[in-house]
């Protein structure tokens, strides 16, 4: 049994087969991507929404591939803006006081990317996600946290859309 297996092992090694555990398919000759800052036009502006976003974009990327990000001159190049940022309650508690027992916070980014070496895997889209939450305390204390979350799915949304084609 070993040894089949150290065959099998054997024959991955020596086809040349690309194994990608993160799921990510990105061509040897993708070097580099450009991040531009995602500006903020949603009608509820969060000061550190863009940046934080942005930042997290990079993060993903630098962790999750062998990219090198760059200002300029890149193989691929994400464009976009935060175009919605809400919260609002999603199930009421009283009958007779109405308040809210649930909220939901939600971002929409539009973003586009363009595959610079092919231009078949550029895309122009908008991306929507939420978390739904019960107040405690006061939203202040955990609006950051819930945005950290919600980013955190976005980025992986648009992650997966650019680099993983499934």
């Amino acid at each position: 049994m070993k040894k089949l297996a150290l065959i099998v092992l054997l024959c991955f090694t020596l086809s040349g087969c690309k194994i990608a555990l993160n799921g990510a398919s990105i061509p040897p000759e993708m070097k580099t991507v450009s991040v531009l800052v995602f500006e903020n036009n949603a009608p509820l502006v969060v000061p550190y929404l863009s940046s934080q976003f942005t930042e997290e974009l990079k993060t993903r990327i630098r962790n999750q591939t062998r990219l090198s990000i760059t200002q300029n001159d890149a193989d691929g190049v994400f464009t976009g803006n935060i175009t919605g940022y809400s919260v609002n309650p999603v199930a009421l508690q009283d009958n007779n006081r109405p308040t809210a027992g649930a909220n939901r916070l939600s971002i929409r980014v539009n973003v586009k990317y363009t595959n610079n070496l092919n231009p078949k895997l550029s895309f122009e889209e908008s991306f929507e996600r939420f978390k739904d939450f019960t107040l405690q305390g006061s939203l202040q204390s955990m609006e950051q946290g819930l945005i950290k979350d919600v980013t955190a799915q976005l980025t992986e949304d648009i992650f997966n859309r650019a680099f993983a084609n499934w």
